[in-house]
């Protein structure tokens, strides 16, 4: 079983709990105007790399992932574009007793029958899910990543409805995601959710800048500078306001 790969980080720190071996697919539906990772949003490129390759490689970090309470995490990219390969590569590392995570943005979630059957497989591997929420607002997420959020926040609603340990995470953005309306509401779904072990706030940076001038894309935030370490606060207790903390 191949996947389309863009990269690995073999120590990462900020992706799930303790050192995670981050593996970064190829291929998004979104198109978020702060993306630090643009050159992975093509379907179909990337590397090819096998399960057993990267398990051969993994192996060799597993003590330093064991000792941390780490393990593996997929990111991207979004890695539900590739249900199979994630598939076929936790049951690996479940036979390993390795901590398996997913980052995810939910941007191909649907209620379809052949979907739903294969996300329900692999989420009988999965450990723990990254929800990247980029916006509450219907009209304003359409703006900021081109599609709508429906199905993202219906994703929301199932991952809780399965009790499956999540971790919500929420782009900082000013004037862009920081509304205090929209966060209020935001806080007020993830209060709905059953299943949220952690709330992040990611300060909006600009060090994807370099990418989009690489790939020849005029970069949209340009003029936006990060948010202040108050707002950054103050949004993390509008989102976790109504909290029912997961354990």
């Amino acid at each position: 079983m191949n996947g389309n790969i863009h990269s690995i980080e073999t120590l990462g720190t900020v992706d799930g709990p303790g050192i995670r071996y981050v593996v970064f697919t190829q291929g998004c539906l979104l198109r978020c105007q702060f993306c630090h990772n643009a050159d992975t949003w093509e379907i179909g490129t990337g590397r090819q790399i096998t399960v057993s390759e990267i398990m051969d490689d993994l192996t060799s970090y597993m003590p330093f992932m064991q000792a941390s309470g780490g393990g593996i995490t997929v990111s991207g990219g979004e890695p539900l574009l590739q249900i199979p390969f994630l598939l076929e590569l936790f049951k690996e590392c479940k036979k390993k007793g390795i901590h398996t995570t997913i980052d995810s943005s939910g941007g191909c979630f649907s209620h379809s029958a052949h979907f739903l059957s294969q996300l329900d497989e692999l989420l009988l591997y999965t450990d723990l899910i990254l929800l990247d929420l980029k916006h509450i607002n219907r009209k304003k997420h359409i703006s900021l990543t081109g599609m709508a959020n429906d199905h993202i926040l219906e994703f929301a609603k199932y991952l809780s409805a399965r009790n499956l340990p999540v971790w919500i995470r929420h782009v900082l953005v000013p004037t862009v995601t920081d509304d205090i309306s929209d966060l209020k509401e935001l806080g007020e779904f993830i209060g709905t959710l059953e299943n949220v072990q952690k709330i992040e706030i990611l300060p909006y940076h600009k060090l994807g800048v370099y990418k989009w001038e690489a790939l020849g894309l005029e970069y949209p935030l340009k003029n936006i500078e990060p948010p202040s370490d108050e707002k950054t606060e103050f949004a993390y207790k509008m989102l976790t306001q109504h909290w029912r903390k997961s354990l």
